[in-house]
C-alpha cells in the first residue's frame, strides 16, 4: 500500500499492475529525493524487465505458452499445498477459508492466461487432474460460515465515484464521511495477523461488486489480511453507503 499500483488495481479502474520496487531507498521521501539521486541502472533494469514481460506475454508461441502455463501451475500447486501446511489449521473455519481462497486464487491466476494465449488443452487437462484430490481435501474441511442476518446483504460500488478512499496524503472518507465519524469505524483501526486497518479497508472496497455478500467479502479479506469479525466489515461499508461511495 502507498505505491501508485495502489491507484491503478483500484476496483474503480482496474488496471492490470506488475509492481517493481526497490526497498529500502535511503533517499525517498527525503530532500535528497532527487533525480540526480537515481540509479540510472536500476531504472533500466526495471524499464526492461517491464518490457520485456509484456512483449513476451504479447508474443509467445505454441511452446513458450505451455511452458508458461505449467510453470504457473507448479507454482499455483506449492503456494496452494503450503497455505494449510504452514501454521494454517484447516479443521478451522478460518484455517478451512484461507485454505480455499489459496486455492481460488491460484485456479484464477492460471486462468488469466488466457487474455494472453491459448492455453493449451492438455496442459488444462494436466492442472485439472492434479488439483482434484486437492478440491477432495478442501471439500473435508471445516463448512464454510453461510452468510445469515446483515451478512447477506450485498454492495456494489458506486461507478460514478472513481479512485482510493486514501492515497498520497488525501483522504477521501475522512473528508466526506466526517473525521470525528471515521475515528468511530472500527475496521479503520483493525490490527490483523497479515495486516492493518487501511489495508482492510482497501481490499472491502475492491470486493464490492455487486455479487459478493458482506459474508463473502470479511471471508476474503480474511483470507488474504488475517480474520476479522463480519460486523467490522458491515459497519465499514455501511459508512461507505452513507456517503454514496457504494449502493445496496
Amino acid at each position: 500500500m502507498g505505491s501508485d499500483h495502489q491507484v491503478y488495481t483500484d476496483s474503480s479502474f482496474g488496471i492490470p499492475a506488475v509492481y517493481l520496487n526497490d526497498w529500502p531507498d535511503r533517499y525517498i521521501h527525503t530532500n535528497f529525493d532527487t533525480p540526480a539521486n537515481v540509479d540510472p541502472t536500476k531504472l533500466k533494469r526495471a524499464a526492461f524487465i517491464g518490457a520485456a514481460s509484456g512483449y513476451f506475454l504479447a508474443t509467445p508461441t505454441a511452446n513458450e505458452a505451455s511452458q508458461i502455463a505449467l510453470f504457473i501451475h507448479s507454482r499455483s500447486m506449492h503456494r496452494a499445498i503450503r497455505s494449510y501446511t504452514t501454521g494454517t489449521d484447516p479443521n478451522t473455519i478460518d484455517g478451512a477459508n484461507q485454505s480455499r481462497f489459496h486455492y481460488w486464487y491460484e485456479q484464477t491466476l492460471f486462468d488469466s492466461m488466457g487474455r494472453f494465449f491459448e492455453i493449451p488443452s492438455s496442459v488444462r487437462e494436466q492442472q485439472d487432474k492434479l488439483f482434484a484430490p486437492h478440491r477432495a481435501f478442501l471439500n473435508s474441511m471445516a463448512p464454510a460460515t453461510p452468510p445469515r442476518g446483515d451478512g447477506l446483504l450485498i454492495f456494489r460500488r458506486n461507478p460514478a465515484i472513481k479512485g482510493t478512499m486514501s492515497a498520497f496524503g488525501y483522504d477521501y472518507f475522512t473528508d466526506k464521511y466526517g473525521e470525528e465519524r471515521s475515528r468511530s469505524i472500527r475496521l479503520l483501526r483493525f490490527q490483523g495477523v497479515r495486516g492493518s486497518g487501511g489495508e482492510y479497508a482497501y481490499e472491502v472496497l475492491n470486493l464490492a461488486d455487486g455479487k459478493r455478500s458482506v459474508q463473502q467479502i470479511r471471508d476474503a479479506v480474511s483470507a488474504i489480511y488475517g480474520p476479522v469479525p463480519v460486523e467490522m466489515v458491515l459497519e465499514y461499508l455501511r459508512a461507505l453507503e452513507a456517503i454514496k461511495v457504494v449502493q445496496r
